[in-house]
């Protein structure tokens, strides 16, 4: 897509509306969009993927369909940091459970999500999730 494309402004606009859908929790209408071919790991200027989003803002609906469609729970932003990490630092217990039961990787990122835990403590938060 060039900068002369004419529909560019189209797919960044649409591009910004899912990211919308992410933080507010939208889930239907990211799964409508997902179901239409949009990528589950689709990131941002910043590197945030849908699924970083969704947790980081605690929309757990958002977070249970976008990995139900296949979204990377270890896919790391710009700063390094994963989903588990922000779902870590906001507390967000549902969340937590349902990226680990995803597969995400504690040690992945940087700082990793063990790290984010000891930082703000709460390392016997994220430890009881991985027993």
């Amino acid at each position: 897509m060039s900068a002369n494309d004419p529909d560019a402004d189209k797919v960044l606009e649409l591009a910004g509306q899912i990211f919308d859908f992410a933080r507010q929790g939208d889930a239907e209408k990211l799964a409508a969009y997902l179901d239409a071919g949009v990528p589950a790991n689709l990131t941002n200027e910043n590197g945030d993927s849908i699924l970083m989003l969704a947790a980081y803002h605690g929309n757990e609906a958002a977070v249970t369909t976008l990995l139900a469609h296949g979204a990377d729970p270890n896919v790391t932003n710009d700063a390094g940091q994963t989903p588990l990490a922000g779902a870590i630092f906001k507390g967000e217990t549902e969340i937590l459970k349902a990226l680990i039961a995803a597969g995400a990787d504690p040690d992945a990122g940087s700082p990793s999500a063990r790290d984010t835990a000891a930082m703000f403590d709460r390392t016997a938060f994220l430890e009881s999730f991985l027993k």
